[in-house]
């Protein structure tokens, strides 16, 4: 699995459309192999980031649980403890 692509389900404040996009580009990007795609295959790359993007949204609307919603920046601060133990090690 790709790090870069966060969980977005069940936080306080809620996910953003930004927030959706980006991990749809890094999605593409993982699968793809492209960084940037060439211009021949730019239209694909953007429209699969598009159609990826959408789909996501209906996701995020239709997922239901009974969990309490996480707190942003005490989850932003958990991975920031935990990479830097697991770089400290190394």
């Amino acid at each position: 699995m790709c790090r870069n692509i966060k969980q977005l389900f069940n936080f306080e404040p809620g996910v953003t459309d930004e927030e959706i996009h980006a991990a749809s580009l890094q999605f593409v990007r993982k699968i793809s192999g492209f960084n940037k795609p060439s211009k021949a295959n730019e239209e694909a790359f953007n429209l699969a980031v598009e159609q990826i993007s959408a789909i996501s949204k209906i996701l995020m609307r239709s997922l239901e649980t009974n969990a309490p919603p996480k707190d942003r920046l005490e989850e932003a601060t958990k991975l920031k403890i935990r990479s830097a133990q697991r770089f400290a090690r190394n």
